[in-house]
């Protein structure tokens, strides 16, 4: 058992713990002088946060869902403008249905919160077309009874996968271009890597300045692969339902400390 899961199982060192942290993480957000635009998270850990503390699978989803509101708070405290949020990849829809079913009732709820607040923009990234009919209405509902909200815009990525997103954004400049009548030879002459920016899920956004991942896994697996060519990725220990603000800080105060050269 890890320090952490002690502290869950123990309400008066997490209260302790937690002022601690609180005044901490004043004093980090003090000496914030820059800011990501634009935050992508791929909230990891959910199932193992359940099981270190003896809860269910889908008691993990739902503790998951319920941290996102506060992590937007956060965002708006420290003037984020974009979020892209990973809630369903499209290798979670091979999961068994007894966790899947579940686990997209709770992303329905949790999207649907996220409109109620009517504080942020929901934009929906993904392959709607490989999710269940009512979970894809609820994620366009959800867009559309947002998309006049002066607020953070908030990419909810459920049915999400990178490759996915990349085939899809050929798939649709091809199509783009045979309704204009021009020969693949044609576009070949002039394709470049705007053309298929400007057909990716998240076109007309600026790229992630920052990557989080929960859980300690150190890898992609997938996410913002054409858009993170020159993000900043910063790895946290701690499972998503138990990411703090203080937590949030750090990744921020890392990034501050980045020399960025976007490639150059």
């Amino acid at each position: 058992m890890g320090l952490r899961d002690v502290v869950e199982r123990t309400p008066g060192l997490r209260t302790l713990l937690d002022g601690m942290y609180g005044l901490y993480g004043r004093r980090v957000e003090v000496h914030l002088a820059r800011t990501p635009h634009h935050i992508g998270v791929i909230l990891d850990g959910n199932r193992r946060w359940a099981k270190a503390t003896g809860g269910t699978t889908a008691y993990g989803h739902q503790r998951g869902a319920d941290k996102i509101s506060e992590f937007l708070g956060w965002c708006d405290e420290t003037h984020v403008k974009v979020v892209t949020l990973w809630m369903l990849s499209t290798d979670n829809l091979s999961r068994p249905a007894e966790e899947l079913v579940p686990l997209l009732g709770i992303i329905e709820d949790a999207v649907t919160g996220l409109a109620d607040a009517r504080r942020w923009k929901v934009n929906p990234v993904g392959a709607l077309d490989l999710l269940p009919q009512h979970t894809a209405d609820v994620l366009k509902r959800a867009a559309q009874d947002t998309a006049h909200i002066d607020g953070i815009t908030v990419n909810v990525a459920v049915g999400y996968g990178g490759r996915h997103e990349i085939a899809d954004a050929v798939r649709s400049l091809l199509q783009e271009h045979a309704g204009r009548g021009t020969s693949i030879e044609e576009l070949a002459e002039v394709l470049d890597v705007e053309h298929i920016a400007e057909h990716l899920y998240t076109k007309g956004q600026p790229d992630p300045d920052l990557v989080i991942r929960t859980s300690g896994e150190q890898r992609l697996s997938g996410f913002l692969l054409w858009q993170s060519a020159h993000s900043e990725f910063y790895f946290c220990e701690a499972y998503w339902p138990a990411f703090r603000k203080v937590d949030f800080l750090r990744a921020l105060r890392d990034f501050q400390q980045r020399n960025r050269r976007l490639g150059l």
